[in-house]
């Protein structure tokens, strides 16, 4: 019954953050004439935010159980014994170290490449742009993200809270909200820095910006680009047609690599 309350709770509290970073979207601007009913905003919120959030949800956790049931870590109870908030903050920075070094490697290979690039194929880039990832690109990450908390013994609310955190920083990360976060910029990733990584309209954006959460990872290990006086403007894929549908942009990474 708790862990029910503190869902819903978690819910209410992603709905509130995405209403208000839609607001901050109207009314500071990163790139000004974005649209709200863009292209693709539909398939983003049905198909990836809902239906396929859904689905892999339920084979996640599957997966993680049969880990469990076949290891039985998780009866070794690791880190309950951590303060919760504690637990919290080991996952979000060790996962998000993960993220930062799994996400250079899905640029640099041919085959990872194919399911990340719906993820930068929306010409305009938003609060609900973070949500087109292939399928098999969240059944990896997701899968990653949350078998260590139950492996090692983490509190049930952990995965919640978790959850929340992940969902809020990609929807501001990827808002279209002109934020100047002076030097937390060095150390918190935001839309600043996010929205190059996305850019189509500059060469030297290109693999740069890797980090989700903590923008440390990119200063640290050499991939950060940070220009002050001009911002990015063009978004999207623009070495490939790209398809609109969302089933037609699942089966596209499947298709033949040009010899």
């Amino acid at each position: 019954m708790l862990l029910a309350k503190e869902q819903l709770i978690a819910t209410i509290v992603i709905i509130f953050a995405a209403a208000i970073v839609i607001a901050l979207e109207r009314k500071f601007p990163y790139n000004k004439g974005q649209s709200f009913f863009r292209d693709g905003l539909l398939d983003d919120f049905v198909f990836y935010n809902g239906l396929q959030n859904f689905i892999l949800g339920i084979i996640i956790s599957w997966v993680i159980k049969a880990i469990d049931q076949s290891t039985n870590l998780s009866r070794l109870h690791i880190i309950s014994s951590w303060p919760v908030y504690l637990q919290i903050a080991f996952f979000v920075v060790t996962h998000d170290f993960y993220i930062y070094w799994f996400h250079r490697l899905q640029h640099k290979s041919k085959f990872l490449w194919r399911i990340h690039e719906a993820h930068h194929s929306n010409n305009q880039i938003d609060w609900l742009a973070g949500a087109r990832s292939h399928a098999f690109e969240i059944l990896i990450n997701q899968t990653i993200e949350f078998a260590p908390i139950v492996l090692l013994g983490a509190a049930p609310e952990v995965a919640l809270y978790k959850g929340a955190i992940s969902a809020i920083w990609g929807m501001y990360i990827h808002s279209n909200i002109n934020v100047h976060s002076g030097p937390l910029q060095l150390f918190f990733n935001g839309p600043e820095m996010h929205r190059w990584h996305h850019s189509d309209d500059n060469d030297l954006a290109y693999n740069k910006n890797f980090s989700t959460k903590l923008a440390i990872w990119d200063w640290i290990f050499g991939t950060a680009f940070f220009p002050k006086d001009i911002k990015a403007q063009r978004f999207g894929l623009s070495d490939v047609n790209f398809p609109q549908n969302y089933f037609r942009q699942f089966f596209f990474a499947f298709r033949r690599f040009d010899k």
